[in-house]
């Protein structure tokens, strides 16, 4: 009777686990996985027993009343009860499953390790291969951090690349608005040149036509008896001249 409840509460722990596992493949499968209201399943380990089948709480349940002898003196009671009152009988069948115990027994003694480890080890290898695909996501999501943040750090390159461009840009510009502003200043220089030189030559032939002309007139208003005149002025002057001398 014992056993029977103790394989009823397994198999009803092992249906609960196999249920959240499921709960959460379909969570993590679709993407909306509420870690507040469905926790990671996290492997259970078995509750403790004594004897090979019988629960812990069987003895702290007696232990609280009856003490430490509680459990082994109602097991042992009601098993006397049992034979003594013949409502359990020992026929053929009881020796075959004492036989049947004690081989069981003995493999689980001899080979229970040996089967425990490798069934571990079956079950690391299983909860390992659950958790490859979120390691591996986790694994991506890091790497996409890292290329993120390569990224900006070209971005920010790329904006100290586009501020020296401006810079270059506003240097060239200045320096065609300076090369304008020189070659506006050499033509309104040589336009005002040639201005001047113009009015130059328009006083010096203007001069000229005015001496010419007042030389003309002035040769024309003299008469030959005039002309005479100063001729001999002119000699009698250099007489004089020659006579101080």
């Amino acid at each position: 009777m014992l056993s029977r409840i103790a394989l009823r509460s397994a198999a009803a722990r092992q249906s609960a686990t196999t249920a959240l596992v499921a709960r959460g493949s379909a969570s993590d499968v679709a993407g909306v996985r509420d870690e507040k209201n469905f926790p990671r399943p996290v492997r259970g380990e078995p509750g403790k027993v004594r004897l090979g089948f019988v629960p812990e709480e069987w003895f702290q349940f007696f232990h609280s009343k009856t003490g430490v002898t509680g459990p082994y003196t109602f097991g042992v009671g009601l098993a006397t009860y049992l034979f003594s009152k013949e409502i359990y009988v020992l026929e053929h069948e009881y020796y075959t499953g004492l036989s049947i115990f004690l081989m069981v027994y003995y493999a689980t003694t001899k080979f229970g390790p040996q089967i425990a480890a490798w069934l571990d080890k079956e079950v690391d290898a299983v909860e390992s291969n659950w958790n490859e695909g979120r390691v591996q996501n986790i694994k991506d999501l890091e790497q996409a951090i890292e290329e993120e943040k390569t990224a900006q750090w070209r971005a920010q390159g790329q904006e100290l690349l586009i501020q020296a461009k401006k810079e270059n840009v506003l240097l060239q510009l200045e320096a065609a608005y300076r090369e304008r502003m020189m070659n506006a200043y050499t033509e309104v220089k040589r336009r005002l040149d040639y201005q001047l030189e113009k009015s130059n030559v328009e006083r010096r032939l203007a001069q000229k036509a005015m001496v010419d002309w007042v030389v003309s007139n002035v040769t024309k208003a003299i008469t030959p008896d005039q002309e005479k005149q100063a001729i001999d002025r002119c000699i009698a002057d250099l007489s004089a001249l020659a006579a101080k001398h």
